[in-house]
């Protein structure tokens, strides 16, 4: 795959820094079926993190020029500065497994030298038809003939053949 263009240079910055640090992350929501070549469109870039206290989140925000900000009795935990004022933090997603189950299905996406994990189409529609929200019922239908028009299109994987001794 080309360069992904749903991502200004400081946003691929900072996934790369998160990488780099060794911060075990996803990609998930609409902005993970784009990069899967869903036709959607949307305003954020979810993260879901194994665990938000992982030492390179800090130091990849550092290196950006972005912060964290805790979360309140008001606010979930976010990140501040211009350069990650589009990513959001996902600690939860309906109708999924653990960070930890799920992540092991990631879908691997080359993205300026390093690669970055992202969430599987299928389980995007599995988790907006359990969230069951107004904005996430009027994106299915577009999911679900991406998912069906990649599955119908793309290459079967290829079987190595047992070498004869």
């Amino acid at each position: 795959m080309g360069r992904h263009l749903i991502f200004t240079d400081r946003e691929a910055a900072f996934l790369r820094e998160l990488v780099k640090n060794d911060v075990d992350f996803m990609i998930v929501g609409l902005s993970a079926a784009t990069l899967q070549g869903a036709p959607a469109v949307t305003l954020d870039i979810d993260l879901w993190f194994k665990d938000l206290r992982q030492d390179g989140i800090a130091r990849a925000l550092m290196k950006v020029g972005g912060f964290y900000i805790p979360p309140n009795m008001q606010n979930p935990p976010m990140f501040g500065g211009e350069h990650v004022q589009l990513f959001d933090i996902v600690l939860h997603l309906d109708g999924l497994k653990s960070f930890a189950i799920e992540v092991r299905g990631a879908v691997e996406v080359p993205l300026g030298g390093v690669t970055i994990k992202v969430l599987p189409l299928s389980r995007i529609i599995a988790s907006k038809k359990a969230a069951g929200r107004e904005k996430d019922k009027r994106s299915l239908k577009v999911l679900q003939d991406a998912y069906l028009t990649i599955k119908e299109y793309s290459p079967a994987p290829t079987r190595r053949k047992k070498s004869k001794k």
